[in-house]
């Protein structure tokens, strides 16, 4: 009986028998709980200073636009670099930037265009470091142990951005929102550390593209994306979906102020009830390990619902339940896309093709944020967010109709099922694939 018990926790949780991973996951659960932090004391702070919505949508155009810009330069600079060496330098960056933004708020001299140079910063360092990060994961952990390690990745996101925004809302109520920054800045030790005290030796090998002409690099890249049709689904469906549903940043401080009137700590568990149900998704992926095309469909279908109810909704309560079913829809559909993205893309494309995820699922945002932030302030924010949720909804359909055409080119769920834990023969009996250096 106990076997019985330990076998589902081990299926669930089989990616951290790599120790480097478990580094990396470790570290990054303490860094991205700061970054959640900083975030609601941004967006707090900038409403503060100007009570405007357009200004908050604003500085996420200006934090998201080197995504859009530089992204993909990044993905082929991923797929050339040493990934934990490149690693090291964008969160030193980043933990740089927060420091800078947390000693001006101190003593008293932020104001809003210097908070736009700090955020665009910060977003040129992840156009950088997202796809690197994204890339990272099948050289710690190996193809058998991918979709786990991608749900264990979406688990420490969500747990992040559930104790992140709870703690950010105390923070700023009980010491302003320059102590939020700070701690930001100090989080990032934990993931330079992690990096830090990894093995070189235990990481899977993972081929790098001859050097070339980077321009040219990104085309091969674009090209194999709009050719495969399980990467083409993804982008598709993110292009939508990522432009816009996925502008929490607006969205969030918007409908905590404007419609259900609440202060820091209600807009801090607002954030932590999406955290909450894209928790619970995140841990039953874990534990399933599939990565169909029609969980993905109806991952993103359920998110557009969702949207659309919390845009109509009035109530705090009410809201709570609805951001959770909309947490737990948003995780389903991102872990399986990524997932189905790792599995199918030849490793010396696999960063150049998760820097072209993270650009629609971040960098595309600069548009969805400004035509929200514009719409909320023309015609109201709760008209705005029902727009959006309407055309994740028409994004949705779209991609219906793609994957019902294309079904017979999709990769068959076999293929992208795990091999069980025993049959797996690299680094869980004591030998990796070897790479040369760090």
């Amino acid at each position: 009986m106990q076997s019985a018990t330990r076998a589902p926790l081990r299926r669930a949780f089989r990616a951290f028998r790599n120790p480097n991973y478990r580094l990396f996951w470790f570290g990054q659960l303490v860094s991205l709980t700061g970054t959640w932090m900083q975030s609601v004391a941004q967006a707090w702070l900038v409403l503060r200073l100007t009570g405007s919505p357009l200004a908050l949508g604003t500085v996420t155009l200006v934090q998201t636009t080197p995504f859009l810009l530089f992204s993909l330069f990044g993905g082929v600079i991923a797929d050339r670099v040493r990934k934990r060496r490149l690693l090291l330098v964008t969160q030193t960056v980043m933990a740089l930037d927060a420091l800078t933004l947390a000693t001006l708020t101190v003593s008293g001299r932020i104001t809003l265009p210097l908070i736009y140079v700090l955020v665009g910063l910060m977003g040129l360092a992840n156009a950088v470091d997202n796809p690197t990060r994204q890339a990272f994961v099948s050289e710690m952990v190996g193809p058998d142990d991918l979709p786990n390690a991608v749900a264990l990745n979406s688990t420490l996101f969500n747990a992040a951005r559930l104790i992140g925004p709870a703690l950010g809302g105390v923070t700023i109520a009980a010491v302003g929102v320059a102590g939020c920054f700070s701690l930001n800045a100090l989080s990032f030790l934990a993931v330079i550390g992690g990096l830090l005290r990894m093995r070189p030796e235990r990481f899977f090998t993972a081929p790098r593209p001859a050097r070339g002409h980077m321009l040219r690099q990104i085309g091969e890249g674009l090209r194999y994306a709009v050719r495969t049709p399980d990467v083409a689904l993804v982008v598709l469906l993110m292009a939508v979906i990522g432009t816009f549903g996925y502008n929490f940043q607006v969205i969030m401080p918007l409908l905590a102020r404007f419609v259900l009137h609440t202060g820091p700590a209600g807009f801090g568990a607002l954030t932590s009830a999406v955290a909450a149900g894209s928790l619970i998704g995140s841990l039953a992926i874990a534990y399933t390990g599939r990565a169909r095309w029609q969980t993905l469909l109806m991952g993103a279908a359920g998110f557009s619902v969702c949207l659309l109810a919390v845009a109509l909704s009035h109530v705090w309560l009410v809201s709570m339940a609805l951001l959770a079913a909309l947490g737990l829809c948003s995780i389903v559909f991102t872990a399986t896309a990524n997932t189905r993205l790792q599995l199918t893309t030849p490793p010396h494309l696999r960063g150049r093709v998760m820097s072209i995820y993270s650009l629609l699922f971040m960098g595309s945002t600069p548009v969805g944020s400004l035509i929200i932030g514009t719409l909320a302030e023309r015609l109201g924010v709760q008209p705005a967010v029902a727009g959006a949720a309407a055309l994740c909804g028409v994004g949705v359909l779209a991609s219906l109709a793609y994957a019902r055409r294309v079904r017979h080119r999709l990769t068959p769920d076999a293929a992208l099922t795990p091999a069980p834990p025993r049959a797996r023969s690299a680094y869980a009996g004591g030998g990796a694939g070897r790479v040369s250096g760090p």
